[in-house]
């Protein structure tokens, strides 16, 4: 069990893979859901601030819905480490900063791209030891 300092929604959370510290930006131009509702035109972007085999977190000024879907493209070091997916926006915390703290999860993402999260597990590893 993984404890998250500071997270409203408990003081535990059961995590399915280890959380593992990252500093992406992406852009998010495009919201939709399942009964093809769409938000577009967003220009939201966003600070992807932690990943793990089955999600993110990120932080952003834009209010997003929760419950609503982004195609996303992640790249985790080398171009064989680049990650197609449905991300869906499962929370949202509202911070006193005005920003919000969004968590999702990895939609139909195959257990075969599992490798791309341990590579880079290991290289965040070997960077704490140097």
């Amino acid at each position: 069990m993984f404890i998250r300092k500071g997270f409203s929604m408990g003081d535990f959370e059961k995590r399915r893979s280890k959380r593992l510290p990252v500093d992406l930006s992406l852009k998010i131009s495009k919201l939709f859901r399942q009964n093809n509702e769409f938000i577009k035109d967003l220009d939201a972007p966003i600070h992807v601030t932690n990943i793990s085999k089955h999600g993110i977190g990120f932080e952003t000024a834009a209010g997003l819905p929760v419950g609503y879907y982004f195609n996303a493209k992640i790249n985790l070091g080398s171009a064989d480490s680049t990650l197609y997916t449905v991300v869906q926006i499962l929370r949202k915390e509202n911070k006193e900063d005005g920003t919000h703290y969004y968590g999702c999860e990895f939609i139909g993402m195959a257990p075969v791209l599992n490798f791309i999260f341990d590579e880079f597990e290991d290289s965040l590893d070997l960077n704490d030891e140097e």
